[in-house]
């Protein structure tokens, strides 16, 4: 058998035991117990590491990714005062710079091994269509690297925002993929739901999924995702609605929580946990004991109800770390939601990639002859030395390609944008 690529001796996540996998033309040929036969242009011994498909990047917002490097500070560190101090930034925002920081920190996703990612923009009539239009630039650069999502974002609300709605089916006509939304930050409860309604509204005419941030608050008087669950199900929506954040439901009474989480189970809603910003954010005008608003991933879990985590946010206004790195991240969530042992953090791993690429409704996204050959090599035997570690990917293989190598404190990049 010839083939391009042919990886020995790997540990593929959830494959048992060790194996051989061949790639030829952009997709996985052969994996089997031994390759020996295989004439390969380039042969990489994996010497029993673990690999997985590919990572998957579930919520992050690229259009203020960066932005950190030119924003004044954040002096309360809370969420109300960095969506502040964006407001005069998108009133001096161009689509090429843009494009250039997305560009930036999509080339750092891409070396730590993503292959999928969702991203949020802003749509509000303060920064118009730019916003929209520089992520849609990034996207086609990294279109043969990378499979990318962009959501249409309501930060500053729709009904409370005059020409927001508008904006919204503009940006969808341009090129975005996603229906997106923050009810809690409406004037009413009313308001709230006709922020939903109206997102699914569009969602409706645009045949589009729909990805909510939703109740980014430690008030546990915020109850839009159960308005959420609902209107999912009243409009058929099953399966194809995401919920970012949700960090009321840390602070919601155990009976109110346990109705919600059968709800969204009910309504099969995605839900993202985003515990670095989270972390951050919430709970900072708490006197002790102080919340820290990480969603109820464990309990989420235990009924049935998909779960990913994402990076959120990167070098910005609301977090000032983040290296786009998912094993960092799942590195937090197992600290944040107390995910200690081995069958946790087996499930921590399967965030990152498999529930990830179920919320983002990826295909073809499996260690399957005929499946596109993503894969990533890590520099660990397992989950538990993976997430510990992070330590940089050996290889990163995408579509076929080995597009970056780690070796010892030297890495390699090939065909990364700039």
């Amino acid at each position: 058998m010839n083939v391009d690529i042919l990886v020995k001796n790997v540990a593929l996540w959830g494959v048992e035991g060790i194996r051989d996998v061949g790639i030829a033309q952009g997709r996985f040929v052969s994996i089997g117990q031994r390759s020996a036969d295989a004439n390969a242009d380039l042969t990489l011994d994996a010497e029993g590491r673990m690999a997985v498909v590919g990572f998957v990047e579930p919520h992050i917002h690229l259009d203020k990714a960066l932005i950190s490097e030119r924003a004044p500070v954040n002096i309360s560190g809370t969420l109300t005062e960095a969506i502040e101090i964006l407001w005069e930034i998108k009133r001096n925002y161009t689509v090429g710079e843009i494009a250039d920081r997305a560009s930036r920190v999509l080339a750092q996703a891409l070396t730590n091994g993503v292959s999928r990612l969702r991203t949020h923009v802003d749509v509000d009539p303060i920064g118009g269509t730019r916003p929209a239009e520089g992520l849609i630039r990034a996207r086609e650069r990294f279109r043969d690297l990378m499979n990318i999502q962009i959501v249409a974002f309501p930060q500053e609300g729709i009904v409370k925002s005059p020409g927001t709605e508008a904006l919204m089916r503009e940006v969808m006509r341009l090129g975005v993929d996603v229906v997106g939304g923050m009810p809690f930050n409406e004037n009413s409860p009313l308001d709230s739901r006709r922020h939903i309604e109206i997102a699914f509204e569009i969602a409706r005419e645009f045949d589009a999924d729909i990805d909510m941030h939703v109740d980014e608050t430690d008030d546990p008087m915020a109850r839009t995702l159960e308005v959420l669950a609902e209107l999912t199900i009243k409009n058929g929506w099953q399966g194809r609605v995401t919920a970012g954040h949700t960090c009321a439901l840390a602070s919601y009474p155990r009976n109110y929580a346990d109705y919600v989480i059968g709800r969204l189970r009910e309504a099969n809603v995605n839900m993202i946990a985003n515990p670095a910003t989270n972390l951050m954010l919430q709970g900072r005008l708490d006197d002790y004991p102080k919340r820290r608003g990480v969603t109820q991933v464990k309990e989420l879990l235990a009924a049935g109800v998909n779960v990913a985590c994402g990076q959120d946010c990167v070098h910005d206004t609301f977090y000032p770390f983040g290296q786009n790195d998912p094993l960092e991240i799942a590195f937090l969530l197992c600290h944040a939601s107390q995910m200690s042992q081995p069958a946790e953090i087996l499930t921590v791993m399967d965030m990152v990639t498999n529930n990830g690429a179920r919320a983002l409704r990826v295909p073809d996204f499996s260690f399957a002859v005929g499946s596109v050959a993503d894969l990533v090599i890590l520099d660990a035997r397992d989950a538990r030395e993976a997430i510990a570690t992070r330590t940089p990917h050996r290889w990163v293989i995408r579509k076929g390609k080995l597009i970056a190598e780690a070796r010892l404190e030297t890495r390699r990049y090939f065909d990364i944008p700039a």
